[in-house]
């Protein structure tokens, strides 16, 4: 396994039960749903491959949950030389100071807007940045973001911080690229912000950081200098300024020196492992449990992660061409019907995604019909295999 870099995430489950039993309890949900939760926490390796995990208790922090689990790793895998990658959430000064320990480091991310303001007015400072791979000092407020080169380019500069025992280093990265996104989904949530305010339903705040209501404020329409019952509603502009001053930038606290690009490639590996639960809740339809015994849910879980890895290996295989709704979709697809006295005939559309698993796997079930002694033999070879 390819140990050099272990990322580190926590996600939850919901149940589809009301009452609280063994690891399922109320919890502080990701998605605000009303019902009990379990938590689980899972390693990955540096070529995107699940390492291990673990479930826990839906009302625990997740801080907590660290230590536990990458000490069993270091003791099973014989590894103490690792970077650990995670985000802020999960990147305590405790869990830090935990991988500053031997040849450990850590890349971890950080938010700009609970900063110290002092730090975080040198961070959003638009000079002394420098283009990846250069060492010149850039004006950022300087850049042609019309320019493809420049729009696809990442600027960082480089903080050093000291948290308690720890010498740090925030590194400030501003994408042109990352700032348009951020725009685009913005504008999108304004446009809903706008219809909410234009339609006579009730005018709430939900709890999403997301939520389009965040741009809208309210006043209070005053009559002969008493205040009435009902409220004006509009776009918070001054709150859409405040967002906007964050536009593009992105950062990462760190106890590494050295390469900065590399630093910056080893956070980006972060998206592997979100989307790794992703694919478990999604396309592997890991939510909602009905299960109430602890074993159960144990082995719900043990089932996921066993599959998961097991997909993670088969895209390796496939040089990752393919999504992972096309790969199970495709598996999935591949049924074969009996014809009695004959066999078995594919009932599936030949594409080169099968024909690729065929080649991978070294047999092929699309070509003709297949007797019911070659079925047999294919399935001989696999366990040999094994």
């Amino acid at each position: 396994r390819n140990d050099k870099i272990l990322c580190y995430d926590c996600t939850n489950y919901y149940f589809e039960i009301e009452e609280e039993s063994g690891l399922n309890h109320y919890g502080k949900g990701k998605e605000n749903r009303p019902n009990p939760i379990v938590g689980m926490r899972l390693f990955m390796d540096a070529d995107g491959i699940p390492l291990a995990f673990d479930v826990f208790p839906g009302n625990q922090n997740e801080q907590t949950t660290l230590k536990p689990l990458e000490k069993k790793i270091i003791k099973d895998f014989n590894c103490s030389e690792f970077i650990f990658c995670s985000d802020a959430g999960l990147g305590s000064a405790n869990n830090r100071a935990f991988n500053s320990i031997g040849n450990r480091a850590y890349v971890i991310t950080h938010s700009l807007k609970k900063m110290k303001q002092e730090d975080r007015d040198i961070a959003l400072n638009p000079t002394q940045f420098r283009k990846a791979g250069s060492t010149d000092f850039i004006d950022i407020r300087t850049l042609d973001e019309t320019d493809d080169e420049v729009f696809n380019s990442i600027y960082y500069k480089e903080v050093p911080v000291v948290t308690g025992d720890l010498d740090e280093t925030l590194i400030v990265t501003y994408s042109p690229k990352y700032k348009a996104y951020q725009q685009r989904i913005r504008s999108r949530q304004i446009e809903r912000a706008e219809m909410i305010i234009n339609s006579p339903c009730k005018k709430q705040k939900g709890k999403n950081q997301n939520d389009p209501m965040r741009f809208v404020k309210n006043t209070a329409v005053t009559n002969d200098g008493e205040i009435a019952e009902k409220k004006v509603y509009e776009i918070d502009e001054e709150q859409i300024a405040k967002e906007e001053l964050y536009d593009g930038f992105y950062v990462v606290m760190t106890n590494l020196e050295g390469n900065i690009e590399e630093i910056i490639k080893i956070n980006k590996q972060r998206w592997e492992i979100e989307e790794n639960f992703r694919i478990m809740k999604t396309e592997f339809q890991a939510r909602p449990v009905y299960l109430s015994r602890e074993d159960r849910i144990q082995a719900h879980f043990l089932i996921c992660y066993l599959s998961l890895m097991i997909y993670r290996i088969l895209e390796k295989k496939l040089k990752e061409k393919y999504t992972a709704e096309k790969i199970i979709t495709t598996l999935r697809k591949m049924e074969l019907h009996i014809i009695p006295g004959t066999g078995y005939q594919p009932s599936y559309t030949r594409t080169d995604l099968t024909d690729e698993l065929h080649e991978i796997f070294g047999f092929n079930t699309d070509y003709q019909i297949m007797t019911k002694s070659s079925i047999r033999n294919i399935i001989k070879l696999t366990k040999q295999r094994q």
